[in-house]
Order: structure tokens, then sequence, then C-alpha cells
């Protein structure tokens, strides 16, 4: 049987123990606080990500793509581990540079069967599909199969957070500085969405409250075939969970459920504060 190995990266938010124990190879972005550079997940964990983002006085965190040559080593190492192909799948292409540097590593390998999956998303929007090819490897599924496989199921793949605020967004370049402007002088609670590799504004509203009660709303429309929920500092995410579970339509497996905290290549961009869910929609109730 064919050996298909599964490349990522850090803007999966997978837990870096998790991702090992799965054999998911997770590339680490850059993450720059003022002239100290660290590889997220790999010299700067979760934890102290989230330590220097809150700390007095710290310089906002700015992030980037990983290189091309770190991209020719993790997949040489899935190559020299027994990889017969390899499947890619990394954070929305809108969104990063990183996946440009995937395609140059892949351009080093001209007789390899490598496959570039843009997630059309970030965070678990992207972890979830690295999770789902590690599982039809397991059946000796062909890379260029997976590859179609989650190429397709990014499109059942729904991402929503509520913000304590659009600062961060606006700081990190990914919305204009007039959206956030509005939104702080209405005192509102962002809901953002990503969608179609972008990230939108989905909603306004304006206590922590509402916000969630509008995250079920928005997040509970179809039945699910999995479900993370994120969160980042200073959320009550166990509070949430236990609003939202009940409310997948149809019910869900509590092993397909998962409690995230974003990593150090997503966080920058939302915030402490931050509450939301990333599902992975039943291809069955798919409506187009």
């Amino acid at each position: 049987m064919s050996h298909v190995a599964i490349v990522t990266d850090s803007a999966s938010d997978l837990d870096p123990a998790r991702a090992a124990s799965l054999g998911i190879a997770v590339v680490p972005l850059i993450v720059n606080f003022g002239k100290d550079a660290f590889s997220a997940g790999v010299n700067l964990s979760t934890d102290q990500f989230w330590q220097r983002m809150t700390a007095p006085e710290a310089p906002f965190p700015t992030t980037a793509a990983c290189s091309p040559g770190d991209f020719q080593q993790a997949y040489q190492r899935a190559f020299d581990g027994g990889a017969d192909g390899i499947v890619s799948v990394h954070v929305a292409g809108t969104l990063s540079g990183t996946i440009k540097a995937a395609e140059i590593g892949k351009a080093m390998f001209k007789d390899r069967d490598i496959h570039i999956v843009d997630s059309m998303s970030a965070s678990m929007g992207e972890g979830i599909l690295a999770e789902l090819g590690v599982e039809m490897s397991k059946m000796g599924v062909s890379a260029g199969e997976i590859a179609n496989v989650l190429t397709r199921r990014r499109d059942d793949i729904g991402v929503f957070l509520a913000l304590d605020t659009l600062e961060y967004l606006k700081r990190g370049g990914r919305i204009s500085g007039a959206s956030a402007a509005i939104g702080t002088l209405l005192s509102v609670k962002p809901i953002i969405e990503i969608k179609d590799g972008r990230v939108e504004t989905a909603e306004r509203v304006r206590t922590r409250g509402k916000a969630r009660e509008k995250l079920l709303e928005l997040l509970c429309t179809r039945p699910m075939d999995r479900l993370s929920i994120l969160h980042t500092t200073n959320a009550d995410v166990d509070a949430f969970a236990a609003q939202l579970v009940p409310n997948v339509p149809g019910g869900i497996d509590p092993s397909r459920v998962t409690i995230d905290l974003v990593g150090p290549s997503v966080g920058p961009h939302l915030g402490p504060g931050c509450v939301g869910a990333v599902a992975l929609y039943t291809e069955a109730s798919r409506t187009a």
C-alpha cells in the first residue's frame, strides 16, 4: 500500500503534539515581535505567544510566510520517511504568501507526486482538512484523490469568529482602517467570516452575549461532520462550547468536537477575547 504524507503550515492552528501524533508535518510561519523573530510552534509556543502578545507595551506582532526552503526540507523528510506522495494543505493564498512558497518547494521535486491544496481558509478551517487527509491516507487513498476530495470539501467549511475589536485585523492589513474605525466608534462586537479565502464582516452586534447568540445562528445551519471551537485568551470558551454543541443540527459525536486555542500565526490578526468555531458541514447537506 502506498503511503501519502500530509503537510500543512502553522496557520492551521494544529497543536504540535496533536499534529505529530497524526503524522502531519507542520511548516512554521514566522512571527516577529519588533526585532525578535520566531518560528511559530518551534521556538514560540502558543502559550508563549499569548504571554508576549498581552504583555504591557509589547510590540505588535507581525507574521511572514514560510520560505520555499522550509517546504523543500519538509517534503524531503517525508520522502526520506517512506512517503510515495505528499498532499500539502495551506492557508488561503489570498491571506498569505505561504502557498506560493509551497509551490516553489514542490518545483524542486520534478518527478515526485506532490499536490498543493489551497484551503481557502485559515486556522482549523485548514487544520480540519489536513486531518481529513490523514484519515484518507490511512485508508490507502492516492495523493491525487486526497487532494481532489480536500479541494471539494473546502466548500463545506464554515468559519465564524466573534472579536472584541477589529483593531488587530486592521493592524495586520486584513481589513481597512475605515472599517475598524466604524466598529470602534459604534462599540460593536464584530463577527467575521472567512469565506472564499477572504475575511468578511458577517455581523456587528453590541454585546458579547449577543455576539455568541449570533454565532450559534450563523454556525448551526447544517449538520456537521466535525467541529473545532476556537478561542484566544480571555474568552470563556467552555461556556460557549456548552451553548454550541447541543445546537448542532442532528447532533454531533463528541469525539468529532475539539476546543482549539488559536496560535501565533493567526492570533496577531484576532487579538485576545475572541471566540468562534470552524465547522465541517456534511456533504449531504450542501444545497449547491
